[in-house]
């Protein structure tokens, strides 16, 4: 179910809990809203799709697992690596290719309404889910 406006938890939330309701990759699932911004939490494995969001950057910090982030800058091309606990932010912009070979759990900060896939990509493959994120259940 998609949800654009979903409103802050009144009550905590486990991310591992969180996590452990759902099993679909690249799938982000919406675990609270902070003013007009989601916080997405997302399993992930494989790669992404080459992306950009034009007016936003994007937040990721590794929860479990190692996440790449490929990216193409004005200086060329070059790859991130984040382990657990690691922070990261895609400049607005900027092209990028998230991916996690052996598999990641993720949480995203990004204003609510952005498409996991951006504003502009190549062909979404079907293992990535091309939404504004989806509800906890």
């Amino acid at each position: 179910m998609e949800s654009p406006a979903t409103p802050p938890r009144r009550e905590p939330v486990a991310l591992a809990e969180a996590l452990a309701s759902f099993a679909e990759l690249w799938s982000p699932r919406i675990v609270t809203t902070v003013n007009d911004y989601d916080v997405r939490v997302a399993r992930v494995e494989g790669e992404h799709v080459w992306h950009t969001h034009d007016h936003t950057d994007e937040f990721f910090l590794v929860l479990d697992g190692e996440l790449s982030i490929a990216l193409r800058e004005p200086e060329g091309e070059r790859t991130v690596t984040l382990s657990k606990g690691s922070v990261f932010t895609v400049p607005r912009g900027t092209e990028h290719k998230p991916s996690a070979p052996a598999g990641a759990s993720i949480l995203l900060f990004e204003p609510t309404g952005t498409m996991s896939v951006g504003d502009r990509h190549e062909e979404v493959p079907g293992h990535v889910d091309a939404t504004t994120g989806h509800a906890l259940s």
